[in-house]
């Protein structure tokens, strides 16, 4: 059993020996087989390396190729473009040359001819002042021969034959003289006569005297509660801002608005006929519709102006001095329409000057704009001449239209007939029965200077007198017036008041301080 087992595990080894030396002779095989193909294969991409580096050397030999291609072309291009542009300016530079060589002998010639000119009129001169010297020699020669025949000198004889001459014509003369200026006389009246009754026959101008107040009538008598708002607060609004006074009385459906500005008066009349048929009636609102109106106003201005100019046929006025005549409808002079008075001085002073021979049309431009300056004397103060010369200056207006607006007050000595006609045409439309009135621009002259002295105050924002002159309404700075100031600011106007000017009973000075502040919800 023994022998069995030790028998059985020999042959298990030798078995095993053998199966791995069997093995082992297998894998070497394999292995040698495996490093011929590794080498094989290494061999095979050798040679498409050497194949591809050789393509690539072939490459870059043709792509240097034409790279010096391109170069020599360039660069022979270059050479060519650069031969051809100083072949350019060389010939430019012979033409130059060839050019300042004719312009130098062409001002060689222009000299040598000028100089032989000069030349030439030296020698005229010469020969002229020999001329002259021999032409005085012989007429002194003759005149010592005259003399000497006459026994006269040459100035006797000349005083007496005057002498003789002005004893026989005397009489004559001084008849003709008479007789004629008799004549010019005459025949100046007679065609003065006629041009003054043309004008006056082929215009007639429509006179409408102004007034103080406008009436505006209510549907009923509730509105008027309405107006005056609680506490009084919508009316003082509406005086505040429009600068005027409103009566509100027994007067059965009808309010009142007094103001001696035509302007202010209207504005604030439309304003509150606007109001009463929107039915809004409050502060807020009050001021939204003011404003509104007053850019109405302007508008409706600025066409009156146009309208004015186109019907007087006129053209390249100023578009600031147009707005200025449409305001002139809301200012009047000696109780008369200023606009008024404008256009019948316009054409007036057109028909004489066309009769006496001057330009129609700018006689009418100079009537037109005499009276300009009107517009703004409520504004700006002072003489309305020196303001209306000041606005036509500025918008570059002719010399006559300066010349009229001086000359119609005697500032300056008329200087052409279309300024004569201007004056004369002032003078016919300001003397005709009922067109002016004295004591109404008396009265306004006093208002404007209450309004002017108030608005010299330091601080002062607006200044308006109401209540027919018999009170000033002043609306002070509240941020550079305190309450202290307000009340010294209103003793000093009255007082200066007091001082230079002159009315009846009293004027209350009312100074007005208010601090607004707005916000807006968004």
């Amino acid at each position: 059993m023994l022998n069995e087992l030790l028998v059985g595990g020999g042959v298990a080894t030798l078995s095993g020996v053998v199966g791995f030396l069997i093995s082992k002779k297998i894998s070497v095989a394999h292995f040698d087989l495996y490093l011929e193909q590794a080498k094989a294969k290494a061999k095979a991409i050798e040679n498409e390396a050497q194949i591809v580096l050789e393509r690539a050397s072939i490459r870059s030999r043709d792509i240097e190729k034409e790279a010096q291609k391109r170069y020599d072309d360039a660069y022979d291009q270059a050479k060519k473009d650069l031969a051809e542009r100083e072949e350019k300016v060389q010939r430019m530079e012979r033409a130059f040359e060839q050019f300042r060589q004719k312009e130098q002998e062409k001002l060689s010639n222009d000299r040598t001819a000028v100089e032989n000119r000069r030349l030439n009129v030296e020698r005229n001169e010469r020969a002229l002042e020999k001329l002259k010297e021999d032409y005085r020699k012989k007429s002194d020669q003759m005149q010592v021969i005259v003399e000497q025949r006459a026994g006269l000198t040459m100035q006797e004889a000349k005083a007496i034959l005057l002498e003789e001459v002005r004893e026989k014509e005397r009489l004559d003369l001084a008849r003709e003289v008479r007789l004629l200026e008799e004549q010019s006389k005459e025949q100046l009246k007679r065609k003065a006569n006629y041009i003054l009754a043309q004008a006056t026959s082929r215009f007639a101008g429509e006179f409408a005297a102004e007034r103080l107040i406008s009436v505006i009538h209510l549907d009923n008598d509730e509105l008027k509660g309405r107006i005056i708002g609680k506490e009084g607060r919508n009316i003082k609004t509406l005086e505040m801002v429009s600068g005027v006074d409103i009566i509100i009385d027994e007067t059965p459906n009808a309010i009142i608005v007094s103001s001696f500005n035509l302007y202010r008066r209207a504005i604030a009349t439309k304003t509150i006929e606007l109001l009463i048929e929107d039915g809004r009636i409050q502060p807020a609102r009050i001021e939204e519709v003011y404003q509104k109106v007053c850019d109405e106003f302007d508008e409706a201005v600025a066409r009156e102006g146009e309208d004015v100019v186109f019907e007087l046929g006129l053209s390249g006025v100023h578009d600031e001095l147009i707005k200025l005549i449409g305001r002139l409808r809301y200012r009047s002079s000696y109780g008369q329409n200023a606009l008024a008075h404008t256009l019948e001085v316009a054409h007036l002073a057109g028909i004489m000057a066309a009769e006496m021979g001057g330009d129609l049309k700018l006689a009418r431009r100079a009537g037109l704009l005499h009276d300009i300056g009107k517009a703004l004397t409520h504004e700006s103060g002072g003489n309305h001449v020196d303001i209306g010369v000041e606005l036509c200056r500025r918008y570059n207006e002719d010399p006559v239209v300066i010349n009229a607006i001086y000359a119609h007050h005697g500032f300056e000595e008329i200087k052409s007939v279309e300024c004569a006609a201007v004056c004369a045409a002032d003078a016919l439309s300001a003397a005709r029965p009922g067109a002016r009135r004295e004591v109404l621009e008396s009265f306004l002259r006093r208002v404007s200077e209450i309004e002017e002295i108030a608005t010299q105050k330091a601080g002062v924002k607006q200044a308006y007198a109401i209540n027919a002159g018999r009170e000033v309404r002043v609306i002070v700075n509240a941020l550079s017036v305190n309450d202290d100031e307000t009340a010294l600011i209103a003793r000093e106007i009255a007082d200066e008041i007091a001082q230079k000017v002159q009315f009846p009973g009293e004027i209350k000075v009312n100074v007005i301080r208010e601090n607004r502040v707005v916000e807006y919800a968004r």
